[in-house]
């Protein structure tokens, strides 16, 4: 059920929606609706799965207003963690929760991508519900066209690639595109699927944009190939 918006305030709040659905360089999901602990189960088996790391190096892409970021805090209490979003409105209110917290582990950029990140730096990457287009399942759009494109996608999981220590942990989540279909993903092991009742209802495609009828994917996790410093 969409909310209650008042006659006069409609004009502008249709105006405020197409501006958000408009492309934007570097911006995917057009909606910062985020949760706190939104993916336990996740965030639980990423700290098992890094337990032998007293302080592992966390990004959270796509971070929105910070739930993420402090969800991990909970679960990797002494992890320097980063939190990176397109929207400088989000990172300063991410900036200003951590405020008062007296922990100088967290640290937030604006920012379309992970390109001034340093190379081979993160035990584990999360990218939660970030590269997909929620208009797309709206719209049950037989193409990605102009809203998700395959090449923008796969030039985001080169990044996080590249950002990845070897035996760093990579999760997509929620995603319109197979991580499966990059070329990146021949550098990595699935260790983690999603099941049927932890999956959005986004709808994929294939490296040409068109629909995969009834498409589902379940890996959800990946460890980059190699042994780590």
């Amino acid at each position: 059920m969409r909310p209650f918006i008042p006659a006069a305030l409609r004009p502008l709040a249709a105006a405020m929606r197409r501006r958000l659905r408009k492309p934007v360089a570097g911006r995917f999901q057009p909606y910062s609706f985020t949760l706190p602990d939104r993916y336990p189960w996740l965030f639980d088996f990423a700290a098992e799965a890094l337990a032998g790391k007293p302080a592992p190096r966390l990004l959270s892409f796509g971070c929105s207003r910070g739930d993420e970021v402090f969800s991990l805090r909970q679960r990797f209490p002494d992890a320097p963690i980063r939190g990176i979003d397109i929207n400088p409105a989000n990172i300063d209110a991410c900036i200003a929760r951590s405020r008062g917290l007296n922990d100088d582990r967290l640290s937030f950029q604006a920012a379309p991508d992970t390109g001034a990140e340093p190379s081979g730096h993160y035990d584990a990457i999360f990218c939660l519900a970030v590269l997909c287009h929620g208009d797309l399942t709206v719209r049950r759009a037989r193409r990605s066209g102009r809203l998700m494109r395959f090449a923008d996608f796969e030039r985001a999981v080169d990044g996080f690639s590249r950002c990845l220590a070897p035996g760093g942990l990579l999760f997509l989540h929620t995603t319109n595109f197979r991580f499966s279909d990059t070329a990146a993903a021949a550098a990595f092991d699935a260790v983690l699927e999603a099941r049927p009742d932890q999956m959005a209802t986004d709808l994929l495609y294939d490296r040409n944009g068109l629909l995969v009828p009834n498409g589902r994917y379940y890996p959800v996790g990946f460890r980059k190939r190699g042994t780590g410093a």
